[in-house]
Order: structure tokens, then C-alpha cells, then sequence
């Protein structure tokens, strides 16, 4: 008759000079299995503080090194043959449920992978952008775990008699979001690791999935299949656009530049200046002698309410020149007149009518001391603070 019973382990947290920590775990109930433990990572920073390398660290990855090229020789150098050493070695130095005469019986434990962890870890040179990008990542690709996105990765027909999950899972731990992707007992996850860098992993939990066996001689091609996952996955997934690039042209804009030598000051979205100063440039976009500086002091001080002899030819000419030096304008060769740039057409286009179409109007609806005819926006608003409200009344957490 068949039962369930707890069963004592017993684990044995060990440090190697080759591969750092580890841990043994074996069962006191017959067969008396045992699982074999370790990280990669430490494997290869061990042997980087044998060598000498100088790295740094990210948790258990690595964020930078002295000598890529080696490191990724060191990676590719782990097999199944050190591994198995690293068993034998430490099974001559611990005590196990298989005694001297056992093993010359011919009783040996022998390796197989009941699950392997491949990572692809991509560093970021701009951290801060990070995290923007992955959410456009997770926006994009939410049917990625579709079967035929699913097969692309993993380079597998899936049919409707194929086993298993075909999902895509977007899983918030506290305020980091991980993109899951599940393809039978393998899964892929993806998320932003300690907002330096983009982590891709492959978990395999039955190698059976792939038509190879679980023997660790089987090491290399459950490498490659890992591997090329984490790749594939990069490859099958989109964005709609740069938004790491776009930010970057935002704070560009909105922060103080210096070209060479020349420095210039911010031209900030919300200041009512540059808002002025962007409708005024699109009054003369498409002009064949572009513009002057009395043109453009015209328009701009009919938008500030002030007439042209209020602003002086000085005050207008600071204006070109951080036009200038943030690529909005440039001056007409052998004149003195300018011209808008493409980049500088479509900015002042999206900034003011963001800014009048969309911002202003917004608010009006969103502040409940304004005034407002279209009052659907405000009753969204209302709503939800009503919910909060009711959560933390619920709660007993107001004061």
C-alpha cells in the first residue's frame, strides 16, 4: 500500500578553492539520492581570483572585467568533467549513505541534471534607461508565449496535442516586473537586474522536453539549447519605438548643454518662454530665406503679450543662439538668417501640441477646483480616490 512520509536530508554547505560554495544534500532513505548543488558564476570568479583578472561583481554575475575575452574562455571551459571531479572530490571527504564496501560492491553515485540555469546577461552603459526600456519590452511582447512565438524560440513545432504550458507571465516582486515565458517544463525569464543590467534566464527542468537525456555527458547540448533560447528571445522580441533614445533627447532638451566650448541653458518643457518660443519657430518652418532675428522676435513677443521694442535685439539673440546650440535651428550659410531642422520641426510640433492638446486641457478636467464642461476625465479621478479611500478606511490606516 503506498504512503508519503517525511524523510530526513541532510545538507552539507561546503566551500571548493575552484568553484567557491556549493551544497551537497543527500536522502537517508533508500535509494539515498543526493543532489549536487552550484553557480557558474562562482565558478568563473573563482578562477578569475586565480588569475589574477580583476572583475567586478553584479550579486552573482559580472558586471565588468579586466579581460572579457578570458572570461568568456573561463565560461565556456565549465564541463561535465569538472563537474563530476568536483563530486568525487568532495564525496572522499564527507560521509555519505554508501560505505567503503559498498562502493567496492560497485555502488557510486552517478550525475544526471535535474535542472540547469542558463543566463545571458546583458550590461547596460546607461543604467538609468534600463528599467524605461523593459517596460516597453513587457508592453510589447505579452503574446510571446504563444505556440508559434514559442517555437521560434526554442526552435520547436508545437501542434495542439503538444503538452504543456504556452504562456507569457508578467510577475511584479515588489517594484521589479519579470517577463515569464513558459514552454512545457522550460522557462524563460527575463527582468532587470539590480537596475544595471538586462538578465535573461533559461531554466530547463526536464531535459526530457528536447528529446536529450539527462545524463551529465548531455551538458553541451542542453548548453546550446539554453544559450540559443536566451538569444532567440531577443531576436522574436519588438518594440514600437527607441524609448530609451527618446527619453535621452527629452532630458537633452530640458538640461543645460554644452557644445565644445559654448555652453547654453535648459529649454524646459513647462516654462511658458519656451512654449512661446516653440509656436513662434512654427510660423516659419517651410519659408525658402528662412528667418531673421526680427522675424522670430516679432512672433515671440506677440505670444509673451509684450511688443517687439519690450524685447530687445540682445534678448533675441540669446534665444537663437541655445535654439542653435540644442540643433532646434541653424543659420543659413554667408547670412544672418536661420532655419528650423527637422529634428527642431518636430519638436516644437510634439511640444506644443502635447502641451495645448493634452496637458492643459487634462487638467482642467482632472482638478476638481476647475471649472470643467467634459467632466468624464474628473469622475475617473473621483472614483479611484473614493477606492483608495474605502481600501485604507478598510485597512484602519487612516490617522
Amino acid at each position: 500500500m503506498k504512503s508519503t512520509a517525511l524523510v530526513n536530508h541532510y545538507y552539507f554547505y561546503c566551500v571548493d578553492q575552484d568553484f567557491g560554495p556549493f551544497f551537497l544534500k543527500f536522502c537517508s532513505y533508500f535509494p539515498y539520492n543526493a543532489k549536487l548543488c552550484l553557480n557558474g558564476h562562482e565558478y568563473v570568479k573563482c578562477q578569475l581570483d586565480q588569475q589574477g583578472i580583476a572583475y567586478e561583481a553584479l550579486d552573482n554575475g559580472i558586471l565588468s572585467c579586466k579581460d572579457p575575452h578570458r572570461l568568456q574562455s573561463l565560461c565556456n571551459g565549465l564541463s561535465a568533467k569538472k563537474i563530476d571531479t568536483l563530486l568525487r572530490k568532495w564525496l572522499a571527504r564527507l560521509p555519505h549513505p554508501f560505505s567503503n564496501r559498498d562502493r567496492q560492491a560497485g555502488y557510486r553515485y552517478d550525475l544526471s541534471i535535474l535542472q540547469i540555469e542558463l543566463s545571458l546577461t546583458q550590461v547596460l552603459d546607461r543604467p538609468v534607461t534600463g528599467r524605461i526600456f523593459f517596460e516597453e519590452v513587457i508592453r510589447e511582447n505579452l503574446d510571446i508565449g504563444r505556440p508559434k512565438q514559442v517555437q521560434l524560440i526554442f526552435d520547436r513545432w508545437v501542434t495542439r496535442s503538444t503538452p504543456g504550458l504556452f504562456r507569457t507571465r508578467v510577475i511584479t516582486d515588489g517594484v521589479i516586473p519579470s517577463l515569464h515565458v513558459d514552454y512545457k517544463g522550460t522557462r524563460i525569464k527575463q527582468y532587470h537586474k539590480e537596475g544595471r543590467a538586462l538578465r535573461t534566464e533559461t531554466t530547463i527542468n526536464n531535459a526530457n522536453d528536447f528529446y536529450i537525456g539527462k545524463r551529465l555527458h548531455n551538458l553541451p547540448a542542453l548548453r546550446r539549447i539554453g544559450f540559443q533560447a536566451n538569444r532567440r528571445l531577443l531576436e522574436v522580441q519588438k518594440i514600437t519605438h527607441d524609448c530609451i533614445m527618446a527619453e535621452e533627447t527629452f532630458q537633452q532638451i530640458n538640461r543645460a548643454r554644452q557644445v565644445e566650448s559654448q555652453r547654453t541653458s535648459a529649454l524646459r518643457f513647462g516654462d511658458p518662454k519656451v512654449q512661446a518660443l516653440w509656436s513662434a519657430l512654427l510660423v516659419f518652418p517651410w519659408l525658402p530665406t528662412g528667418f531673421s532675428n526680427r522675424n522670430l522676435r516679432e512672433s515671440f513677443a506677440s505670444l509673451l503679450g509684450r511688443t517687439v521694442h519690450g524685447l530687445t535685439r540682445g534678448q533675441m539673440t540669446y534665444q537663437l543662439r541655445r535654439l542653435r546650440l540644442h540643433g532646434i535651428i541653424e543659420r543659413i550659410p554667408q547670412s544672418h538668417r536661420y532655419r528650423l531642422t527637422d529634428f527642431g520641426l518636430r519638436t516644437a510640433l510634439f511640444c506644443t501640441r502635447t502641451y495645448a492638446r493634452i496637458l492643459r486641457p487634462g487638467l482642467a478636467q482632472a482638478l476638481p477646483e476647475i471649472p470643467c464642461a467634459n467632466n468624464s476625465l474628473r469622475h475617473c479621478f473621483n472614483k479611484l480616490q473614493e477606492e483608495i479611500h474605502s481600501c485604507v478606511n478598510a485597512a484602519r490606516l487612516a490617522a
